[in-house]
């Protein structure tokens, strides 16, 4: 038997600090369950939480971390009632799995944990362990059963709390893989670098007798060794990272899906190994073009820049064709995979490949088509520049497709959290109609447990300046496919106004409401494929009932769905008269301010009561938004950094092989700051084209996210909005990064002797 709850730590001076989950249980029944709380276990003294009340059992690292020790006593927030705990003792256990699920946990005897969630005489459920497949006696157990009750398989419910997150994890194992990809361009500019740099040696090797099969397996050798080196730095700069947006996600997912703890990182082997794999397929995958590129001429060619380009322009147009069947797969593959998420994803890179394969063709026709103006701003510099884009295609193309993926990722990703927000702030400002909203604190950023005081609803439904309220119960129904979230209402005329119905017309679905129909939110109706006239069977006090669909509304609260339905049909169904919170509205000549004022005159309990106004509701509302996608954010700026490294990686190779063309050019007369003009307008046309070309792929990559991906993640239907200002900025961060990563390089070749640069062997 257990009693379950969730109450937050509070600070010497009053502060509400993390969140601990109390569990009522019996010690003497443990044993199969919880092993480390058996009467048995050393050090661990059970007859403390039996026979003293308030008694409770931390774990260590919590009570370490909370800097309490055995015989303490500390405060706790129970639905805005400060209460005080004993700490009876500390808990240990053996294993490493053990001790992390208990990591949050205040363990209490069960009439002590009944007492202070105040639910005396109420468990919330009864684990059993039986045989495997036995129907028999799960069979005599439902027989057994009052209506309220049902018996659940762990593996079941299990399996849809970890499917609660599967949206969100795919989602963000998608970013990391697009990072990855920028991450071979990098390793693929690295390579090519350092293969240019050795081009000589390479010819001279080959000359004397070196085999292609010798030169391609001592590139690769090099760049296994390399890789080796990178992803140990890589493993161990993940591990550090990881440390800090853990706590991204940990907070994301206490705002969205359910409560946990997450006190460090300890990365299982599978995953190290994982992310030695990545680093070392990526590595060699990466290092196959410039490899065979060093392998694949003859001797005498191997000399000769001039071939490697004209391979490139070669390269270009077949990438450009190859670029029309990817994106049209990627394009069927949508249409027919229906809601298959990884499909999505298979397709969104898909797109992005073709965009990558099409830009370096998309770079020669912009420097085609720039080179008028460019030539008019700067004369021969300016034509030299653009001629010398479209010359050096091996080295520029990557660093243009490169670059432009990244930016074009930015403009999806600014235009879906763009486009979100601003559909959450249009919702929020119809569904948040009333002028004061009242409830308890949540012990949890997803759920609030405690109701109010039935007296305190009264005194203020008559308090003056109140035109009415509406009042709600949330409450968790179990379901054999994960929680579902049911509220009951009983509103006030004017609230129906925040119901957008996507389904059903208002002047049937709200008498059929009344009659016993159910609201249900759009995510809700298209994970389960509702509609209207559809039946919902819910749990109820009665047993199971079947409620009819009467309307589908927009909603942004929960992707996972929430049910509402009449208060009255509720009291039908459920032995529960409790009042979770309260909306008000005032009266045409009272301020909200003041009417919070007044209201909050009637709490007695000495704040325990949050009262809201319509904007600070709203405006909370927005920061955990906000915070949802801090994850994304930083995400999207490791790409664009590996994207700025590959280009400045692009053009220290460059700088390399056009080393006798720039000792020439100083020979006959270029000055060191117009070859400095020349380079930067050189990187400049790089960094502009890759910001022109990520527009198109851009709005392609946001319109798949928003209508397709975001669709099938979350069941939500966002209207895209463009900005052109996330256009306009994403040009210029192209232009800029491109900029940047040129200093060096003019600075380099402006600085460069012209004896050294002609000088022949």
């Amino acid at each position: 038997p257990l009693v379950e709850g969730w109450v937050r730590f509070l600070a010497d001076d009053g502060a509400r600090g993390r969140t601990l989950r109390v569990l009522g249980v019996d010690p003497f029944a443990e044993a199969p369950f919880r092993p480390y709380v058996a009467p048995a276990t050393d050090g661990v003294d059970v007859s403390a939480i039996l026979t003293r009340p308030g008694a409770s059992l931390l774990a260590w690292s919590t009570a370490d971390e909370l800097a309490l020790v055995a015989g303490d006593t500390f405060a706790i927030d129970v639905g805005g009632v400060r209460r005080t705990v004993h700490v009876a003792g500390t808990l240990d256990p053996a294993d490493d799995l053990s001790r992390r699920a208990i990591a949050d946990l205040l363990l209490m005897d069960i009439a002590s944990a009944q007492e202070l969630l105040d639910r005396a005489g109420a468990l919330d459920r009864i684990d059993l362990r039986i045989d495997e497949n036995d129907d028999s006696t799960i069979a005599r157990i439902e027989g057994a059963l009052p209506p309220g009750a049902r018996v659940l398989e762990t593996a079941a419910r299990t399996a849809a709390t970890a499917g609660m997150t599967r949206a969100f994890e795919v989602n963000l194992t998608a970013l990391g893989l697009v990072a990855l990809v920028f991450g071979m361009f990098l390793i693929y500019n690295a390579m090519t670098f350092s293969v240019v740099q050795r081009r000589p040696l390479i010819g001279l090797l080959r000359a004397q007798g070196v085999t292609r099969r010798e030169v391609l397996g001592q590139v690769l050798a090099e760049a296994l060794l390399i890789g080796l080196a990178a992803t140990a730095v890589g493993v161990a700069l993940g591990l550090l990272l990881g440390s800090g947006l853990v706590r991204l996600v940990t907070r994301t997912v206490n705002d969205l899906y359910y409560t946990v703890t997450v006190t460090g990182v300890r990365p299982s082997a599978w995953v190290l190994a994982k992310g030695i794999g990545l680093g070392l397929g990526a590595t060699v995958l990466a290092t196959l073009p410039p490899a065979l590129e060093a392998t694949r001429t003859s001797p005498r060619a191997a000399l000769l820049r001039s071939v490697a380009e004209t391979g490139a322009r070669a390269g270009v147009r077949t990438a450009a064709w190859l670029s029309l069947p990817l994106a049209a797969g990627g394009a069927v593959l949508l249409a027919v995979s229906e809601r298959g998420l990884v499909a999505s994803f298979a397709a969104l890179f898909l797109l992005i490949l073709a965009g990558a394969m099409i830009a370096p063709a998309g770079t020669v026709l912009l420097t085609q088509a720039l080179r008028p103006v460019a030539s008019s701003a700067f004369g021969m510099l300016g034509r030299m520049a653009t001629r010398g884009v479209s010359a050096t295609l091996s080295r520029t193309g990557p660093a243009v497709a490169a670059l432009s993926v990244a930016i074009a990722v930015g403009i999806a990703m600014g235009l879906l959290i763009g486009s979100f927000r601003g559909a959450v702030a249009n919702w929020l400002g119809q569904a948040l109609v009333a002028d004061v909203y009242v409830s308890t604190p949540a012990a949890t950023n997803n759920r609030v447990e405690a109701t109010l005081d039935p007296e305190l609803v009264r005194r203020i439904r008559a308090a003056p300046g109140v035109a009415g309220i509406s009042t709600y119960r949330n409450v968790t129904l179990p379901l054999d496919d994960g929680d579902l979230r049911l509220v009951a209402v009983q509103l006030f005329p004017d609230h129906r106004a925040a119901f957008q119905l996507l389904e059903g017309d208002p002047d049937d679905a709200w008498p059929a409401f009344a009659r016993g129909g159910l609201l249900i939110s759009e995510p809700l109706a298209y994970r389960r494929e509702l509609t209207i006239g559809d039946s919902l069977r819910l749990p109820t006090d009665r047993g199971m009932r079947a409620l009819p669909v009467a309307g589908i509304y927009r909603d942004y609260a929960s992707e996972h769905g929430i049910v509402f339905v009449e208060r009255a049909v509720y009291d039908d169904l459920f032995d529960d008269d409790a009042i979770g919170s309260i909306a008000v509205f005032a009266t045409r000549d009272t301020e909200p301010d003041a009417l919070i004022r007044d209201l909050r005159a009637f709490d007695t309990g000495g704040g325990r009561i949050v009262f809201q106004s319509n904007r600070a509701l709203r405006e909370g509302s927005l920061r955990v938004f906000d915070r949802t996608f801090a994850i994304t954010i930083v995400l999207r700026a490791l790409a664009l950094a590996v994207a700025f490294v590959g280009v400045l990686g692009a053009l220290m190779a460059l700088q390399l092989e056009r080393t006798r063309e720039i000792g020439i050019l100083r020979a006959t007369g270029v000055t060191p700051r117009q070859l400095a003009t020349l380079i930067t307008s050189q990187t400049g046309l790089l960094g502009l084209a890759a910001g022109i070309l990520a527009i198109p792929l851009g709005l392609v990559l946001a319109w798949t996210m928003i209508h397709v991906i975001n669709r099938r993640s979350f069941g939500w239907t966002i209207d895209m909005q463009l900005d052109v200002g996330v256009l306009l900025q994403s040009v210029a961060l192209a232009l800029v990064a491109a900029l940047l990563a040129g200093i060096y390089p003019a600075w380099r070749m402006a600085r460069m002797g012209v004896g050294g640069a002609v000088r022949e062997e």
